[in-house]
């Protein structure tokens, strides 16, 4: 079972960064995007009162949730140390949530970091599914960065850190 401390800081920088996007977004007035906690229950607790040691109580769906513009969206956020994301950092679950959440008329999403080469993609529901779908059927298991689409690449833009909005966009327009 997987303890609350035992994954550190990973992405901790990532997230930060994705927090500051959605601050900058609710101060421009473009959306409301809020981090989704994951469930946990604490087991130690020391004298000030800081948890110790937690175990994760549920599976949880996805890192983000909120409104865009009167789009109702949810994301995860992933972070790769490599020049490849493996799509088994997809749980089951969280991608049957995006899937029920984009069958109710949401958007759905993956942030994903490359971290050797510090890029940040947009992967759009629609290729999440197939690549997802083709590795439950013995296909390829993992994506390498070269063969990404290069206008889902997040850049920064309106002081925005990390502008995830554009991805928002044009995968709406990929929609129509």
């Amino acid at each position: 079972m997987a303890t609350w401390d035992s994954r550190g800081l990973r992405g901790s920088q990532f997230e930060n960064l994705i927090n500051q996007a959605n601050e900058k977004y609710r101060e421009l007035r473009l959306g409301l995007v809020q981090k989704i906690p994951t469930p946990i229950k604490p087991v130690e607790i020391d004298d000030d009162r800081h948890i110790t040691l937690a175990y994760f109580e549920k599976k949880s769906t996805v890192d983000y949730i909120g409104v865009v513009q009167s789009f109702p969206i949810c994301f995860d956020a992933k972070e790769c140390t490599g020049e490849t994301f493996a799509f088994s950092n997809v749980h089951e679950h969280q991608f049957n949530f995006m899937a029920d959440f984009e069958a109710q008329g949401g958007i759905s999403f993956l942030l994903i970091h490359f971290v050797s080469e510090d890029k940040f993609y947009y992967m759009t529901f629609f290729e999440l599914k197939h690549f997802y779908q083709e590795m439950q059927n013995g296909g390829k298991k993992s994506i390498r960065i070269d063969q990404l689409r290069p206008e889902f690449f997040i850049t920064e833009k309106l002081g925005v850190p990390l502008h995830y909005l554009e991805g928002v966009n044009r995968d709406i327009q990929e929609r129509d």
